[in-house]
């Protein structure tokens, strides 16, 4: 089986301004390495559906839902945080971009594809329940988790979130759902600054300093993240698959590089064939830099469809 690839071009539609790093842009560096890699054809694509409002409610207070909706501009940009703005075609893309994870679940879970990777924008892993943050509207992953458990019953699924940032909105939204595991490497101390005290039987976090590279990242990784996952035994997979560690991106201070990411899905692609039928969804999140990010995502992409 293929591995899908779920986009939508009102994902190519929200911008928050030329001058903001979460630019449309980042879609196309994507999609442009995918063609000069030669991965694109070996992949099922498909084109992401619009979320349904009871998906969403799953995670997000009806409250929020109804702030976004109304916040939308007719024109211009309005602002959800100091970080976080909305054009005209941002909302329509926040439903793509959830509702392209829900696909996704639904996708593998029906046997269709070996896995999936949700090419789709905004960002999700800092949306709270009831607060856009950090580029983030709705949280995508978390929709999509909980999609896995509520519809497809489910009874453990675990999310590994790589980006450089903590997952503080998914944390908040399954801080008391043991049956969703979250695994969380982040830079700390940095944004959102948050999650390195928590303690929990599901909320895995792992903190590490600036400047943390490959070699000390595989360990701490080893050592912290892999024997949880192992006790766990997910029924189901997620990636909240941030790259913004890499070296070249000056959004944060790791220094990860292509290898590290493919070391990290191999570990826990090993996860899902032990526990979970191989079944892993992967959710796009950060990264800035252009041409790292391509890059990274295609290594990724590769190792995920076994290329």
């Amino acid at each position: 089986m293929h591995t899908a690839y779920i986009t939508h071009p009102e994902c190519l539609k929200h911008s928050m301004g030329n001058w903001h790093p979460e630019s449309p842009a980042r879609l196309g560096a994507i999609d442009d390495r995918l063609h000069a890699a030669h991965l694109f054809d070996f992949l099922d694509h498909h084109q992401a559906s619009r979320v349904q409002r009871s998906q969403l409610l799953r995670v997000h207070d009806a409250a929020y839902i109804d702030h976004v909706e109304a916040a939308a501009p007719a024109e211009g940009f309005h602002a959800l945080d100091p970080d976080t703005s909305m054009n005209p075609h941002t909302l329509d893309a926040a439903y793509y971009a959830a509702g392209g994870a829900v696909m996704a679940v639904d996708r593998v879970l029906h046997g269709e594809v070996a896995n999936a990777f949700v090419a789709c924008r905004p960002p999700g892993h800092h949306a709270t329940r009831n607060q856009a943050m950090g580029f983030c509207i709705f949280n995508n992953v978390a929709v999509a988790a909980a999609h896995a458990v509520a519809e497809h019953g489910l009874a453990r699924v675990a999310i590994v979130d790589f980006d450089v940032h903590h997952g503080n909105g998914t944390e908040d939204i399954f801080r008391d759902d043991a049956r969703v595991m979250l695994c969380s490497t982040f830079q700390h101390p940095f944004y959102p600054f948050c999650g390195a005290d928590t303690v929990s039987e599901h909320i895995v976090n792992l903190p590490l300093p600036a400047g943390t590279a490959g070699p000390a990242y595989r360990e701490a990784f080893s050592a912290t993240i892999m024997p949880r996952l192992e006790a766990f035994r997910p029924q189901m997979l997620f990636f909240s698959a941030g790259f913004d560690g890499h070296r070249e991106d000056d959004m944060a201070q790791f220094g990860l590089v292509e290898a590290d990411y493919v070391w990290i899905t191999e570990q826990v692609m090993g996860v899902a064939a032990r526990h979970a039928g191989g079944r892993i969804v992967s959710v796009l999140e950060g990264g800035y830099d252009l041409s790292s990010l391509g890059r990274s995502v295609a290594e990724h992409i590769r190792t995920l469809a076994d290329l």
